[in-house]
């Protein structure tokens, strides 16, 4: 073969080695690359998972940055409250990743290459921290001490400020390529985007939460504004049905008791006068039944006038005078009324009363008459409900009723609870109604309840709610404004 056809030889067999090699470059690069597009579709993946809790995304990104870039140690961090807290750590041993972890939080002043990055919102490399005559010494120091030589780290932008940042070191110096560079920007976008799609998840319930509480307080308001309405329109009705019983009532009460004043003339003309045994006995004793029938008219009639004056209370809304009133020093006094009232009546009555009152609950502007008929109302039927259940109970029962406050800022709380038989749910929807009762006939006109309503809603623009469980407890609150939120409309005398 002549030495032309040898130098052919050689120069194909030149470009076959060069294509060769370019062909194992080229099957690198795809590796590579098809490692990068599969660890990026991980991280969005674990994205799309990991809605609240960023933690998984970070831990992913700092081990295939590490893996990927050929790094000794990869850090993830973030910006929270101007300093630099490590989010998360890929290092060789336990120890390094101790020691990292010790130096965290960091200012964002601090001479570390992460704060600045942070603070300045660049990229910064070192690709020999040993020969560049910038490092300071402690940096190089440290550098040592962990076995690194080049760096690299890339800020996470949120608006063009650094929210965090991602950083590799690697055990030889040298650059990093624009490809690697790349990629870590690639990856502090899509943490940017899972801390983003964390903020706005928790925004989102967050917000649908309060939606949720105002949509409950909004129906709760319709339904007090819809029991108020039907409470002023009954007032009305019954100012008009007393009066026209009132007049009346008066008569039979006035007649009643002229006609006692009678009997008392009656026998007192006739005692002189001498009968038969027989016509005296008879006389005596129709005499004795018109007393008693007279004396439950007048005793009936009183009844009837107080039912006729509580439906103009009722009506009328408004009593005594608008003025600031120590809470505390209402709720006591009340308390105190109240007992003695119930032993007064029954006096085998017994009940443990406590007291827990709010230093600060201080002095709201109210009618103090209205407020204190409002919780003699409460009260009393606290003490009616633990001395049912005490009679009921077959076991030993401590009959108990807590009176309390609470200084809730522009309102002051009021709270009476007992333990006594509590309330089933049929007449909690029926308790603020006007002459709805439980109680025997004789023992309650079914008022209280409905002008304790009018008086903390309609006279002082507050709210009375009740928690209860049947047999167990029943507890009023009461939470009245401190201001002046009464109507400024009194009712007139009737």
């Amino acid at each position: 073969m002549d030495i032309a056809g040898s130098r052919k030889i050689e120069e194909l067999q030149r470009k076959l080695q060069r294509a060769a090699a370019d062909n194992t470059n080229l099957q690198t690069e795809l590796a590579i690359a098809l490692e990068r597009q599969t660890v990026t579709a991980k991280i969005l993946n674990v994205i799309a998972l990991s809605r609240t809790d960023v933690q998984p995304v970070f831990d992913v990104i700092s081990e295939s940055s590490r893996r990927l870039l050929g790094g000794q140690t990869t850090l993830v961090t973030r910006v929270v409250d101007d300093k630099l807290h490590l989010a998360a750590c890929t290092v060789g041993s336990e120890a390094g990743h101790a020691e990292i972890r010790a130096t965290f939080p960091a200012p964002l002043t601090s001479s570390g290459i992460h704060s600045r990055v942070a603070l300045t919102s660049k990229m910064a490399f070192r690709s020999n921290v040993e020969t560049e005559p910038d490092v300071p010494q402690p940096v190089k120091d440290m550098a040592r001490a962990r076995g690194y030589r080049s760096i690299i780290v890339v800020p996470m932008l949120r608006e063009g400020l650094a929210i965090g940042t991602i950083g590799v070191s690697r055990a030889e110096p040298g650059v990093f390529s624009d490809s690697q560079i790349n990629l870590l920007n690639t990856f502090a976008d899509q943490a940017v985007i899972a801390i983003e799609n964390a903020r706005l998840f928790e925004e989102v319930q967050a917000r649908t939460t309060q939606l949720a509480r105002s949509l409950d307080d909004l129906r709760a308001a319709q339904d007090r504004l819809v029991q108020t309405e039907k409470l002023t329109s009954l007032g009305q009705l019954t100012a008009g049905i007393a009066h026209e019983i009132k007049n009346p009532l008066n008569f039979v009460n006035n007649f009643a008791a002229v006609s006692v004043e009678l009997m008392d003339e009656v026998n007192d003309a006739f005692a002189p006068v001498v009968l038969p045994v027989d016509v005296r006995d008879e006389f005596d004793e129709l005499r004795g039944l018109l007393k008693d029938n007279l004396q439950r008219i007048v005793q009936h009639g009183k009844r009837a006038d107080s039912i006729v004056k509580n439906m103009l209370l009722h009506s009328r809304g408004v009593g005594g005078e608008h003025r600031p009133t120590d809470i505390n020093g209402l709720v006591e006094e009340s308390l105190n009324l109240a007992y003695h009232g119930a032993r007064a009546e029954k006096p085998q009555f017994n009940a443990t009363l406590v007291r827990n009152f709010d230093p600060e609950a201080g002095v709201a502007v109210v009618f103090p008459q209205e407020i204190t008929r409002v919780l003699l109302n409460l009260i009393s039927n606290g003490f009616y409900a633990v001395a049912k259940r005490s009679s009921e109970s077959q076991v030993e029962f401590e009959p108990t009723l807590s009176a309390s406050t609470r200084n809730c800022g522009d309102d002051v709380e009021i709270r009476i609870r007992d333990n006594g038989v509590g309330i089933s749910p049929e007449v909690k929807e029926k308790m603020f109604n006007p002459f709805f009762t439980t109680k025997p006939p004789g023992e309650g006109t079914g008022l209280g309840l409905s002008m304790s309503h009018d008086i903390i809603v309609k006279q002082h623009g507050g709210r009375i709610d009740v928690e209860t469980e049947p047999g167990e407890f029943t507890e009023f609150t009461i939470l009245l404004p401190r201001g002046s939120n009464s109507s400024s409309n009194r009712g007139s005398e009737p």
